[in-house]
């Protein structure tokens, strides 16, 4: 048995979070994945598992030894893919990780296209809010909703992403619409926590500079389909994600408002690791998502 074999069998134990789920996920026996790990330590001289009936956890040398050999196991299927690509096959897994926001909205739809475009190409797809490391937990990419920043990963953009101030119809004719971003003080807003924001919503002043208008509500979710059906109901006015609230505003059941004074405008990103070997999944996954926002309208 290959130490790569030993390796790899590691490592899908460790990410699967024991043998049994190992396992299943990889379609072998726990008895089997055991005896590889088994052979590993005793091959490195160390011991990478705590094992009991009721805990499962890295030791020192386990998590030590896992991020290196993550590393060298994808450099290798990069390396595959490479040659695959100048054979002109594309096939494999690609494990990524993209917000709930985007995932649970219209534009989530991009994804199911690639898995259907793709058959041979395995998505396996991590629903998550918070900031992923892509290098650390084993990804091959991340999309994020953010303004880009300086940072260790490459990033490509899909898609421009802006906020719209939402409201009602029925809120408007009870509240009034809000001429001027500190009108919103005083009336009821429901607020998405998922928003860096918070309860803090950036605007332009008359002046053009960025300020901050502390608002409130009946309502504080962290989801922004939640907030938008709040505000359909509504209960107040929103601050939603560009591709959460185009459907209803192209429908005229919530009117978009402040627009010049809204500061926030960044952009969807497909991020992932510098990397000596792109692998051709992934490459062929960016331009498939470049493409797709090209031609699907999300604002």
């Amino acid at each position: 048995m290959d130490t790569l074999t030993r390796m790899r069998a590691f490592i899908d134990v460790v990410e699967a979070e024991g043998f049994s789920a190992a396992g299943r996920k990889i379609g072998r026996s726990k008895a089997l994945l055991s005896k590889y790990v088994r052979e590993l330590e005793d091959e490195l001289g160390a011991l990478l598992l705590n094992r009991t009936t009721r805990q499962f956890s890295l030791t020192e040398a386990g998590h030590t030894y896992y991020r290196r050999a993550s590393e060298i196991v994808r450099e290798i299927d990069s390396l595959s893919d490479a040659v695959r690509d100048s054979a002109g096959d594309v096939r494999g897994r690609i494990k990524l990780t993209a917000p709930r926001t985007m995932a649970d909205a219209a534009v989530g739809q991009s994804m199911i296209d690639f898995a259907k475009q793709y058959p041979d190409v395995s998505l396996e797809v991590h629903l998550d809010d918070r900031f992923v490391d892509l290098v650390e937990e084993g990804f091959d990419l991340a999309i994020r909703i953010t303004r880009l920043e300086n940072s260790s990963l490459i990033a490509r953009k899909l898609a421009p992403f802006s906020l719209k101030l939402c409201g009602s119809h029925e809120l408007i004719a009870k509240y009034g619409k809000p001429t001027r971003p500190q009108d919103l003080a005083h009336m009821p807003c429901v607020v998405d926590t998922n928003g860096r924001w918070a309860s803090n919503w950036p605007f332009r002043d008359d002046d053009g500079d960025i300020t901050s208008i502390p608002i409130s509500g009946p309502m504080m979710v962290n989801s922004p389909i939640t907030t938008r059906m709040a505000a359909l109901d509504g209960l107040g006015f929103a601050l939603l994600p560009d591709f959460i609230a185009a459907p209803e505003i192209k429908s005229g059941r919530l009117v978009s408002l402040l627009e010049d004074r809204i500061d926030f405008n960044g952009g969807i990103f497909a991020v992932y690791p510098h990397r000596r070997y792109l692998p051709a999944k992934v490459r062929v996954f960016v331009d498939f998502m470049v493409q797709w926002f090209k031609t699907h309208e999300t604002s």
